[in-house]
């Protein structure tokens, strides 16, 4: 159980992170916002090391740190050393085009290149199906998960699940985007740091010894049978990072609300840079380290080591960091579905909303309470970080494709690219529940090429228009 010391930490630290975050954010007026543009790109005012804060912590939460580290293997570092690639195509080559064509979502790209709102809406529709069935419960599970393993409280998950639930979409419906980047930042200087004190403690509690330990679980060139295989890495891996760091609103949100693209850049470089360093490490040596002292316990792996090596006012103060990344993961995602939501949908076929932060609001409380009812549902799963990846296959490729055809093709009928859009979510789910000959991350880059042929078929067979290659043209916005 958490003893006084820890309670002070988390705390201290809890109420700092968010004294200061007020602090910084009080000058900004969220509720004044002249436009959907201004409210969910926080008036273009992010700089750029809150918004590698942001993107960070956004990604690095509960569901990463738990779920890798519950994989007990090096292996799942691939995840992140791709990622790397990933953010550099985000600043290079789709921030640029975001920024040209003053996007507040990166499906509004999709309606100026299609010129059809419809294919908007069904993206958008997509991404939050992901963020309601996937993403927002796994990460009031993730954290509740940890918190239950730190603290050794026979607390029920749910319960723990709601709390997070019911502050962070306060937080989200009262702070705004700003508020999620300021203490994203702040949360994620104190969660780095906190990490790697874990992994240097969980190494010395082995005296550095990693004699034992399985070698196919210390290899970063995977076989036919491990969780990604060498060969994965020249199919799917690109794919999937392009699509998750470069077209994915609630990543990309964060880069679209810098004052310019040169700003823009900078944070999601830097981003990278801490992708490339730290996080690597973090998301599997205490994972390993758990394996070779408690054995295979998957998910249950990092909360276990966290309470075993560190101190009780260091557990306190790593507590409040993982708190704080849940409920900025949280807000994230709900501050992103949001957007999608009123600007995507509510308003392309309703009507024009007044108030846009109270209606926002209505979204993420209503989301936030679904993500609740969720939560046993991936208390069942045995490997969390698996789970993730193979669910968003029936999105990912899918959304990707359809920025794909946009940008790399002229001439190509939004409807065709609906076609193929549906196509590769049918194909992808009997490919992962009925057949699965083979890994799904190669699955992922056939439903992506399937996508793609599909759409440039029915674009030629169904409505008799020929698509040509953009080149140069792409790029210009």
């Amino acid at each position: 159980m958490l003893d006084y010391s820890q309670v002070g930490v988390f705390i201290f630290l809890t109420a700092l992170i968010g004294f200061l975050t007020y602090m910084n954010c009080r000058k900004a007026d969220q509720g004044s916002a002249s436009s959907d543009h201004d409210y969910f790109l926080a008036n273009g005012g992010l700089s750029w090391y809150f918004i590698a804060g942001s993107i960070t912590l956004t990604n690095l939460s509960t569901d990463q740190l738990v779920g890798a580290n519950g994989n007990q293997m090096l292996l799942v570092a691939l995840w992140e050393l791709a990622a790397v690639v990933g953010l550099g195509i985000l600043a290079f080559v789709f921030l640029p085009i975001y920024y040209r064509n003053q996007c507040t979502t990166t499906t509004e790209l999709l309606q100026k290149k299609y010129g059809d709102k419809h294919i908007r809406a069904l993206i958008s529709l997509l991404f939050l199906f992901g963020n309601i069935f996937i993403f927002l419960p796994v990460v009031l599970y993730s954290g509740s998960l940890f918190m239950q393993s730190l603290t050794g409280t026979d607390l029920p998950l749910v319960l723990i699940a709601s709390c997070f639930a019911v502050v962070g979409a306060l937080y989200a419906i009262l702070g705004g985007l700003r508020a999620v980047a300021v203490s994203d930042t702040y949360s994620g200087v104190l969660l780095l740091a906190m990490a790697l004190i874990v992994t240097y403690l969980a190494l010395n509690a082995i005296d550095f010894d990693l004699s034992g330990i399985p070698a196919e679980r210390l290899t970063l060139i995977g076989d036919n049978n491990s969780e990604i295989p060498w060969h994965t890495l020249l199919t799917g891996m690109a794919f999937i990072q392009m699509f998750y760091w470069s077209t994915n609103q609630v990543i990309t949100q964060r880069a679209m609300a810098a004052p310019n693209i040169r700003e823009a850049q900078k944070g999601v470089m830097a981003a990278a840079f801490i992708r490339l360093m730290i996080v690597p490490v973090i998301i599997t040596i205490p994972g390993i380290v758990a394996f070779k002292l408690y054995g295979d316990i998957n998910d249950e792996a990092y909360g276990r080591i966290v309470s075993e090596v560190l101190p009780p006012y260091l557990s306190g103060a790593f507590a409040a960091a993982l708190a704080a990344a849940v409920l900025t993961s949280f807000n994230s995602i709900l501050n992103a579905s949001a957007a999608l939501y009123v600007c995507d949908i509510h308003e392309a076929y309703f009507k024009k909303i007044k108030n846009v932060p109270a209606f926002s609001g209505i979204i993420c409380a209503s989301l936030a309470a679904f993500a609740i009812i969720l939560v046993p549902v991936y208390a069942t799963r045995e490997s969390l970080f698996t789970t993730i990846q193979t669910l968003f296959g029936l999105l990912s490729m899918p959304i990707l494709s359809a920025f794909i055809v946009c940008l790399v093709f002229n001439n190509v009928n939004a409807k065709a690219a609906i076609i193929g859009v549906i196509t590769g979510v049918a194909f992808y789910a009997f490919f992962i529940f009925d057949w699965e000959p083979f890994h799904y991350i190669h699955g992922m880059a056939i439903t992506l090429v399937l996508c793609i042929t599909v759409a440039l078929l029915a674009n030629r067979l169904l409505f008799g228009q020929k698509a040509s290659l953009a080149f140069g043209r792409a790029s210009t916005g």
